[in-house]
């Protein structure tokens, strides 16, 4: 398929491409290997309908997520595309809302593809990856000031590092 006929939408000539909420996923799903759902503050439930692998992914465990494409790359022995997902927050009339904690979290885990040399990125993406490099410093008190946060009465991030990579939906294959 010729990039031409591709739709605008599906970022697919990138091997690192980036959306928001449910539609988005949908929007970006087709060919990729793997979606990485970013809920920061983990209100979203519902996941994206799609046949790739789901993984949780996020700031904390965004190097974590890296190895894991790393290896999965390895193990196929070709390019492993992800779609970077970020939930977003619904708004009481169903539409989605912002959520810079996942702007934030999506940009972490893009950042970190970026730094084990997985960087073909859509705009989109490169964008998402800007924004958390930019606001680095200011990521822990960002997402505790955020809209999301004050709706759950004042959440308090903990962004240790972690190791663990959460497999939420698994490969169909």
């Amino acid at each position: 398929m010729s990039s031409s006929s591709l739709r605008p939408d599906s970022q697919q000539m990138y091997q690192v491409r980036f959306d928001w909420g449910l539609t988005g996923a949908a929007a970006i799903a087709e060919g990729a290997d793997a979606i990485v759902w970013v809920d920061e503050l983990g209100e979203q439930q519902e996941l994206p309908d799609v046949t790739a692998a789901v993984v949780a992914g996020g700031i904390a465990n965004s190097a974590a997520v890296a190895d894991w494409v790393i290896a999965k790359q390895a193990e196929r022995g070709d390019r492993f595309r992800i779609a970077v997902v970020a939930a977003g927050e619904p708004r009481g009339d169903g539409s989605l809302r912002f959520a810079v904690e996942d702007l934030l979290g999506a940009g972490a885990v893009i950042d970190a593809l970026t730094a084990v040399g997985i960087d073909h990125n859509s705009p989109e993406a490169a964008a998402a990856s800007a924004a958390y490099e930019g606001l680095r410093r200011a990521v822990k008190h960002l997402v505790g000031a955020s809209v999301s946060a004050r709706e759950l009465g004042g959440v308090h991030p903990d962004f240790t590092p972690s190791t663990d990579v959460t497999v939420l939906r698994g490969f169909s294959d």
